[in-house]
This record gives C-alpha cells, structure tokens and sequence, in this order.
C-alpha cells in the first residue's frame, strides 16, 4: 500500500486545515531514511519553488529517493523556463477555442482564475485548468488570460499554500485536495517528432567546452559516413530545431541555462536528445546524486546535506566526517563551487558563504587520491576509460588558480583493463541516471571505490577519451543516436495505424 506526504515549508501554513498525519515540514522530510519503502507519494507545498529554493529541493529529493511527487522538477522547470512556457502557449493556443467559447461574452481583456489540481475557480474554465494540470502537474496554480483578438494563457505559475488567504480558496483547495488524493496519478502526454539530421549544440566562447573543435570536426566527418547531416547551432537557434531529428549538446550544461532549454525543447518536438534534460536536472545537482547513490546503495564518501548553519549540525559534520572535509554547491562544474576546510574555523566560514548561492550544501568526506577514474557510459555499457590525475600542488584534477597550467595529465586506456569494480559501479551508477551518454567519476583506495559524481555531458576531446579506440569513440555515439531515431521513427508509424 502507498503511503501519501504533504511536505509544506512550516506548519503554520497547514493551520487553516484539518490536522492530518500525512503533513510533514520541509525539515522532516529532509531526515527521513533514504531506504527505499513502499510506494510514496509527495504533494510539495513548499512556500518557493525558484531554482534551489526548500521547493526544488522537495521535489529533486523526491525524485532521488523514488517518490511520486508533483510538481515534478520540470514541471517546476518548464513553468519557470520563459522557451518552455512559449511551447505550452502554443500548444495551448491551437485549442483554445474549445476551452474558452463560454469567455466570449466577457468585456474585460483579463482573467486570473485559480487551479487546485486541476480544478478551476472559474466555471467555465474547467476544460482549460484540467488540461493545464495534464501538461504540467501542479496542487496550485495561478492562471492568467489576456484578450488579443482571441484568448491567451499570459501567465502560468506555480503558488504556494500560504498565499491561499481567503476562507473561498482554502475550502476549494481543500476540496480539490481530498478529491485528487483518490486518484492515480498520470504521466504528461508525449509529443511527435519531425526530420531526420542532427544538431549539435555548441558554444564558441565556452573556456573549458566538453569537445574541443577537432572532436567536433570528428564528429562531422564520421556523421557523413552514417548517412548524418551535422549542423552546429548556437544558442539563438532554438527556433531551428524542429528542423533537425537528434540534438547532441556540447556545451556545458546547466538547469538555470539556455542548454537546459535547448533539452526541453528538442524533446517537445521529439528529437532524439543526448543530454536529455532528466540528465541534465539529475547530474547537474550534487544533492540530488547524493541522495540517490544513499538511496540505491551507490558507494560514496561519506555525504551529509547542510541547510542552516547550526553549530549543532556543524558540531556534528565534523565529527561525523572529520577534517579535512569538502564543502560543495550542488551545481558547480568543473571544480568550481567546492571548498576544503581544514578545520572548524574553515567549516563555519565556508558555509556561510556557501549557503548565500544555495539552500541546501555538502559537506564530503575528504577522499585524497593521485587521480580520478573518468569511465564513460553509453546506453548502459562502457565507453571508454580514463586516468585524470591531480593538477600540480593541488588537490582537484582542475586548479583555477593556476592559469599557466590548470589541469593534471592523462591516463587512456582499454575498458577491460580497468579494475572491475570500478566498471561495475559505474555502470551501475549510470544506470540510476538514465541510458544516455554519461561520465562516471570514481575514486579508489584499494578494495573501496566510490562515485563522486556523474557528468551528464562529458568531455570528448581528440586525443584524450578517443586516445584508445579512436573514431570508433564518434561511431558508436552516432550510432546510437540513430538506433534511437529509428526507434522513435518505428514507433511513429505504429501510431498511425
């Protein structure tokens, strides 16, 4: 039997309502165990759902820890992404006219309405809020129209409990809650795809790109080969991208990021996308890997999320994980966004600091060791494997200080070489993302190895990751992409039947 949270950011926001065991804080469900249970489902009702706000960490953690939650990060993404929201518009737009035939008679140009899972405060919009809570699942939405000749949804977004003042709009949540905690929940529709040519996706200005330009260069001149037209595309090009059938990014990825955007998209319109923006959510949030590798028994250095600077909880990190120990922002790259504190003082300072870009923080075990596995993963197999040691006098394999020579050598050598349980976790590890083109970083100290993080898009630079195989590291990525279209293509044609 399933069991259902309602996660709200303090209790006093849950006053208006009857008490119910099934109400948690944020900070409740931050300490429960990672142990997978019975099926779980979370409504978030967090005061701010804003990128790494107490909101988008209720859902990411859900996410990490198996649990069914709305809304769902990229719904929270796409609500908040100003290109998502154009395709919701869209969508929305060519069918309005069967929502909003009963607002013609209305003189006003504007009209706010709310939407408490899927049930509309207006009457005759109640078509209109259902298909807006089946696209993007939320317990509260508010709802604006504007009047331009026709109806349009302007404005979307996701609100929060304790902005609910009126004793009209609490019973109608109220009422909209008791009916949809009944229900199952539904997944979002799909969306069809058009042509057959990629686009990869790259920046020119990127200081430390994922393919450098003979990569890229590799990449066309194989894709040709295969029968693929390659394109690079910048980031005023998203309008292009129905044009294409597969988008590859080489850019470095964010959530906060028009790469973030370019995922979100080409998915709408059913390209076959590496990286996907699960990938992208996932891999680019350290406390979201953190609580999946705990939550499905990935080995780690020791982890532990801080989210206030309690000298309680500080006492406690440091006793728990001893010094040095790392302090880490949940989307810095390329070592950026990570502190070592040698001791308390450190501990205190750095968190303070830290807590100004995030809500939530890691404090990690130190692990020192002369090099870093990379093992690249693709669709669930390994790709390529790779020794990245130490910059000079430094403990990262990057050292930004360091201007004349930033990074640390390399190692490339053939997968079967490669110590088995390093292999096998990080295909196991991957697998907790998803099957697309990943980097799996580990650490090894004898018997132990551990996953530092995943790297949903990964370096694949001429003469490093390919220094093994060599342009069979560019074929077997293309390949896939097409098997994927071919699956995407086949499954288009059953449809039409």
């Amino acid at each position: 039997m399933s069991r259902l949270l309602i996660v709200v950011e303090s209790e006093q926001d849950w006053a208006p309502y009857f008490p119910s065991e099934h109400v948690i804080t944020f900070d409740n469900y931050l300490q429960l165990s990672t142990t997978k249970t019975n099926r779980t489902r979370v409504i978030n009702l967090c005061r701010k759902f804003g990128y790494l706000s107490k909101g988008y960490y209720c859902s990411l953690l859900a996410e990490a820890r198996g649990h069914s939650v709305i809304p769902s990060v990229k719904t929270l993404n796409d609500l908040r992404n100003q290109h998502s929201f154009a395709i919701i518009q869209e969508h929305l737009h060519n069918h309005s006219e069967k929502f909003l035939k009963k607002l013609a008679s209305r003189e006003e140009p504007k009209l706010a309405f709310w939407i408490f899972f899927g049930e509309s405060s207006v009457p005759e919009l109640q078509k209109l809020a259902r298909e807006l809570f089946e696209q993007q699942p939320c317990p509260i939405m508010r709802a604006e129209l504007e009047w331009d000749g026709s109806w349009r949804v302007s404005s979307l977004k996701v609100t929060a409990l304790h902005s609910l003042k009126l004793d009209a709009e609490q019973e109608a949540f109220a009422n909209a809650l008791d009916h949809f905690s009944a229900q199952l929940w539904r997944k979002q529709k799909t969306q069809k795809i058009s042509r057959y040519d990629m686009a990869i996706l790259i920046n020119p200005e990127d200081p430390l790109p994922p393919s450098d330009e003979k990569a890229l260069k590799k990449f066309v001149k194989i894709g040709n080969k295969l029968g693929i037209q390659v394109d690079f595309i910048g980031r005023k090009d998203i309008r292009k991208l129905p044009e294409y059938d597969m988008l590859f990014i080489r850019e470095t990825t964010n959530i906060n990021h028009h790469t973030f955007q370019f995922a979100c998209r080409a998915e709408a319109e059913g390209l076959a996308v590496m990286d996907d923006s699960q990938s992208i959510i996932r891999c680019t949030n350290k406390v979201y890997l953190a609580d999946l590798f705990a939550t499905r028994g990935i080995p780690t250095p020791k982890t532990r999320l801080i989210s206030n600077q309690s000298p309680a909880i500080l006492d406690k990190i440091a006793e728990e994980l001893g010094f040095p120990l790392i302090l880490k922002i949940p989307d810095g790259s390329f070592s950026r966004g990570m502190v070592k504190a040698e001791d308390r003082a450190a501990l205190d300072k750095g968190v303070a600091d830290l807590l100004k870009h995030s809500a939530l923080l890691l404090a990690q075990e130190f692990v020192y060791t002369d090099f870093d596995w990379r093992i690249g993963v693709l669709n669930g197999k390994p790709l390529y494997a790779c020794k990245y040691f130490m910059a000079r006098d430094h403990w990262q394999i990057y050292d930004h200080n360091n201007k004349s020579d930033p990074s640390g050598g390399f190692v490339t050598m053939p997968t079967y070489e490669v110590p088995k349980a390093v292999i096998n976790t990080a295909i196991k590890a991957a697998s907790m993302i998803g099957n697309g083109l990943y980097g799996v970083d580990l650490k090894q100290l004898k018997d132990r190895v551990v996953v530092i993080e995943i790297n949903d898009n990964p370096s694949i630079d001429a003469g490093v990751e390919d220094e093994f195989i060599g342009d069979e590291l560019y074929h077997m990525i293309l390949q896939e992409f097409i098997h994927r279209v071919q699956k995407i293509r086949h499954l288009k044609e059953e449809l039409s039947f």
